[in-house]
């Protein structure tokens, strides 16, 4: 479905199911339907997968791109579905944005999964941008899913990822255009979201330390050589789940960035701890109630 929050249209898929909600934020130039394999793990619960503004099916503003952004794109989705107790799920640029809708809208989230979350060094705020310009020589155009399907699947960093999640990725990742298709993230919208992933704005750190629901970051111990801007590398700060008031830091040995697309299944089972977590707190609260 799609609801326009002002001037801007967002798209979200949404499966229907019990409360609370689990609310899925994709990485930068991937749509929310990459989530599909582990979404399909909680077929009893509410499910939402957002689509940021200039990915997917959500309208697409002219570059230049604030990260602050994403967090409102978030905060528009906790406000249109009323959202109270969800558990935020986010990877990449969409760990970051929840974080950021967290301090918008403190009731929307009473857990969070931060799945190597591009939140950076502290130190980092407001030095040099990252060179992103080759992000601008990706192939926009394609003649089908399948065509694209068949052109990254023997090829890094695509030859690695679970099957079923590389055929979600070329199935909702491009749109119709003319006689072929397109990316539904056009690479001038992605490379100006990397040029700004370390502007001041991007700045979480003033927030985290008032959150208090928990949260758990997962992230992998791929680390990028000095100097280069790695995609399959960690962009988090390993010290980032010590800033939160209730964080827990778990570091996947050998894996890299793409791990919800590689392992679907270890985002399962730490979804399935999260809830575990909250139903014993819950029981909790009602034993010191009685």
């Amino acid at each position: 479905m799609k609801f326009a929050p002002g001037a801007l249209e967002l798209a979200v898929w949404d499966w229907p199911g019990a409360a609370p909600a689990v609310v899925f934020a994709h990485a930068t130039g991937f749509h929310g339907r990459c989530w599909d394999q582990v979404a399909r793990a909680f077929p009893g619960r509410r499910r939402l997968a957002l689509e940021f503004r200039g990915h997917g099916r959500s309208g697409k503003p002219a570059p230049p791109y604030s990260w602050r952004w994403f967090g409102e794109d978030v905060a528009a989705v906790a406000d249109f579905f009323e959202l109270r107790g969800a558990i935020g799920i986010g990877h990449s640029m969409g760990g970051h944005s929840l974080v950021s809708c967290a301090a918008l809208r403190p009731g929307a989230f009473s857990a969070l999964l931060l799945v190597d979350p591009v939140i950076l060094p502290p130190e980092r705020y407001g030095g040099p941008p990252a060179h992103a310009d080759f992000i601008l020589r990706r192939r926009a155009r394609w003649k089908s899913p399948q065509d694209m399907f068949e052109r990254f699947h023997k090829r890094a960093p695509f030859k690695t990822w679970n099957p079923q999640v590389l055929r979600d990725y070329c199935d909702y990742g491009l749109l119709p255009e003319g006689d072929g298709f397109a990316l539904a993230c056009p690479p001038a919208i992605e490379a100006s979201i990397y040029a700004h992933t370390n502007a001041p704005d991007a700045n979480l750190y003033p927030e985290i330390p008032g959150m208090a629901a928990p949260v758990t970051v997962l992230r992998a111990d791929a680390k990028p050589a000095p100097g280069v801007f790695d995609l399959s590398a960690s962009p988090t700060w390993p010290g980032l789940a010590a800033q939160f008031r209730n964080g827990r830091d778990v570091v996947l040995a050998g894996r890299n960035h793409y791990i919800p697309m590689e392992t679907p299944e270890l985002v399962v089972e730490e979804i399935l701890l999260l809830l575990e977590q909250l139903r014993a707190a819950d029981a909790l609260a009602f034993e010191d109630n009685q």
